[in-house]
């Protein structure tokens, strides 16, 4: 059987008329691409599509909340205005994302996570996330879909005052350090870049309280109350900061399998492989939008 299949080789795959076929292609409820005019059914998402129906029929859960928690990403807020997929969102950090998606009260989590991994491992931890995903509870149908991978550093004043190159000088000039939130990905990444270099958060100088966003980390930094603060690039150069580069971390999106073919989704997913979509990145800063909207993991 060919990997896109017709109208009617989908309908006879699926054992559905073309008629009831047409309806779930008209509500969204179906994978499929129009090419030339004419319907193309994924037969591997069709496969997807039918898995998620026998582990958890749609009929059996009430639909989530259309919203997206977790982590907080300038270009993400702006592709959920623009793609009209009519998610709202909510960024709270990365595991409560994905436990808020697990207790059914978000459509979708923003994640970027990172483990105390090889001090001698400085590259992005691809696994980090479907890790992170396959092991929560309730998440047994879960996928993973890239949005981007992006680039981490410290946020830091204009023209980097105070010298920072890395996590190891932070400390040794006890630089005022603006935390996240215990949990966010950015406070995970932290931990692991301290692990790396043998050094405990104790042995920093750190701002309290602790920042929600990326942005409040720029915002502690801009009001003198902070020296510095983990948060990605191109928050840096949206409020005028200097900006240390640290890592490239990949950012991804985590749903339920079910969840992934309703409109809402579908809709996010088509805009970001827009060319739309890749000159705004580029125009933030910071960004590698090449694989987004890839399916990176199914649970």
């Amino acid at each position: 059987m060919p990997d896109l299949l017709t109208t009617d080789e989908a309908a006879t795959y699926l054992r559905l008329s073309e008629r009831k076929l047409y309806e779930l292609v008209a509500s969204g409820a179906v994978p499929c691409t129009k090419v030339t005019g004419k319907w193309l059914f994924p037969k591997a998402a069709l496969d997807r599509w039918l898995a998620a129906g026998l582990i958890a029929p749609a009929r059996m859960h009430a639909p989530a909340p259309p919203i997206v928690g977790g982590s907080h990403d300038p270009l993400l807020d702006w592709a959920l205005r623009e793609s009209g997929c009519g998610l709202a969102s909510l960024p709270e950090g990365s595991e409560a994302g994905l436990q808020r998606l697990a207790r059914g009260e978000v459509m979708a989590a923003a994640i970027h996570l990172h483990r105390l991994q090889d001090p001698s491992n400085d590259g992005d931890d691809a696994e980090a996330n479907p890790q992170a995903v396959a092991g929560a509870s309730g998440l047994h149908d879960a996928v993973v879909i890239a949005f981007a991978r992006r680039e981490q550093g410290l946020v830091v004043g204009a023209g980097n005052p105070l010298g920072l190159a890395d996590i190891a000088g932070v400390a040794a000039r006890r630089a005022r350090l603006a935390l996240r939130p215990q949990g966010a990905g950015a406070q995970l990444l932290l931990l692991a870049l301290l692990a790396r270099v043998g050094l405990a958060l104790d042995q920093l100088n750190v701002v309290k309280p602790a920042c929600p966003t990326g942005p409040d980390i720029a915002q502690a930094v801009r009001s003198g109350r902070a020296d510095c603060g983990i948060a990605t690039r191109a928050v840096a150069q949206a409020a005028g900061l200097g900006f240390v580069p640290l890592v490239w971390e990949r950012f991804d999106l985590a749903l339920r399998q079910r969840d992934y073919f309703l409109a809402g989704p579908q809709a996010l997913f088509r805009f970001v492989r827009t060319v739309a979509f890749r000159e705004r990145a580029a125009e933030l800063g910071g960004y590698d939008v090449s694989a987004a909207g890839e399916v990176r993991w199914v649970n």
